[in-house]
């Protein structure tokens, strides 16, 4: 495992980052662990997760809970570890908190959002679920347009400042709303976002949302890529087959992108892992692992042996021409799906 700084800052993360959407969704805390254990023993420091982590658990086929399941997993792993020092933790705010409150926004309560109340109580029941004294990455899951940037970012400045944050990121936020909050910070003398967090893949229209200008802002303004979903939430781990039943799984429920364009590119996926000897998950991370633009890709997974899998595919960059094949074919797909074909 190498280690890398994130954006134009001196957070030192890990080449690949652990999400951990699944915690108390698709498994328990002590599978939970064992996944924290295996990232951790493979040399990986980076763990991404959000406030909200995994409140949607019950309609998506899951046991029920409020939110903050995951933030309380992760941080009953680092107190019974004693590794806090050893892990950069990385959560997000924006979400509403609580069943009560997932059908739209409470503005008697402010129970989500990007106003400055609620990002202030959100870091500190964060804090509190975590167990820790400070949160590495601070992340804004997603943009919230009733709320002026500058009033976010006033608060974000104001938790730096007080300790509880060291950096701040954004999280499925365009290119043209993290300039336009760069540009406040410098009017303002702010603290400025170091990284954003999109979902980006060899699917489409992901790898296109990222690569039409997410990227080149990125690199411009030294803002750090730390995708998620870059397995296509198990799309691209040879799992899915065209003409086959779908994998007995929470996630395989609830899957959207299989359209005839992405049936394609799995297919190739299939085709060139087999070409180079490495399963489809591998062939996929050394894909990404091969843009210049991306820092981190964050992976997820429900058992260590999964997690190593998907790891091994760091150890050597992928050939070039297997990276290439994978661009032509999503390259080809897209275009053919905006020619209408």
């Amino acid at each position: 495992m190498r280690y890398v700084p994130l954006g134009r800052s001196g957070l030192i993360i890990s080449e690949v980052g652990l999400g951990t959407m699944q915690f108390g969704w698709s498994i328990d805390e002590p599978a939970s662990f064992d996944v924290l254990d295996a990232f951790a023993d493979a040399g990986g420091t980076f763990v991404d997760t959000a406030d909200i982590y995994s409140s949607w658990s019950a309609s998506a086929g899951g046991p029920p809970n409020d939110g903050g399941v995951s933030e309380e997993i992760i941080g009953r792993w680092m107190a019974q570890r004693g590794n806090r020092d050893q892990v950069v933790i990385a959560t997000k705010v924006r979400g509403a908190m609580g069943r009560q409150f997932s059908e739209g926004r409470d503005t008697a309560h402010q129970r989500e959002g990007l106003g400055r109340k609620w990002v202030m109580r959100a870091c500190e029941d964060s804090l509190r679920r975590l167990e820790v004294d400070h949160i590495d990455l601070y992340q804004l899951h997603w943009a919230d347009p009733l709320v002026p940037i500058e009033e976010t970012l006033g608060a974000l400045d104001d938790l730096v400042r007080r300790g509880w944050v060291r950096h701040i990121g954004t999280s499925n936020f365009s290119a043209w709303r993290i300039v336009e909050a760069l540009w406040a910070s410098d009017r303002h003398n702010l603290q400025r976002f170091i990284s954003e967090q999109p979902e980006y893949n060899l699917l489409q229209p992901q790898r296109r949302d990222v690569e039409a200008g997410l990227a080149d802002m990125a690199q411009t303004h030294g803002i750090g890529l730390i995708p998620y979903s870059p397995l296509g939430g198990g799309l691209l781990t040879g799992k899915y087959r065209k003409g086959q039943p779908l994998p007995d799984s929470v996630r395989a429920d609830n899957a959207t992108d299989l359209s005839a364009q992405n049936w394609a590119i799995i297919e190739r996926l299939v085709e060139v892992a087999d070409e180079v000897g490495r399963t489809p998950a591998q062939t996929a991370i050394g894909w990404m692992m091969a843009k210049p633009f991306i820092t981190a890709p964050i992976v997820g997974a429900n058992r260590p042996g999964q997690l190593r899998d998907t790891l091994a595919g760091i150890a050597e960059p992928l050939p070039d021409e297997a990276v290439a094949a994978l661009d032509e074919v999503s390259a080809f797909e897209r275009s053919r799906a905006e020619a209408g074909e």
